[in-house]
């Protein structure tokens, strides 16, 4: 992945030239989004557990970036929502594939 950082009114050329194309399909649209999301100067510095990490890698075999990659996919799940079982099961009425005509 490629990574560039602009000024201001660099983005706001890139933006210009994008809008002047015509017809925004979403492609375009995300990166108008996306270039407006990133502002460098308001993120702050990523900071990693590296004890944690080296230790990962270390007991699964694994690079320090795989265990970061592993690390930056990960999303907390939200809890799953109890399964209610009945206490009685209903027998069923008839086997699967043997209806009776009414005759």
């Amino acid at each position: 992945m490629w990574c560039a950082r602009f000024t201001d009114s660099q983005i706001d050329t890139l933006k210009a030239l994008i809008r002047i194309q015509g017809d925004v399909g979403d492609d375009l649209e995300g990166a108008l989004e996306a270039m407006e999301l990133a502002r460098w100067d308001d993120l702050p510095d990523a900071q990693l557990p590296w004890k944690d990490v080296v230790a990962r890698a270390e007991q699964q075999g694994i690079s320090e970036a795989d265990v970061v990659w592993d690390m930056a996919g990960r999303r907390k799940e939200e809890k799953a929502l109890p399964v209610k079982v009945s206490a009685k099961k209903s027998p069923r009425k008839a086997a699967k594939g043997s209806r009776r005509s009414a005759t």
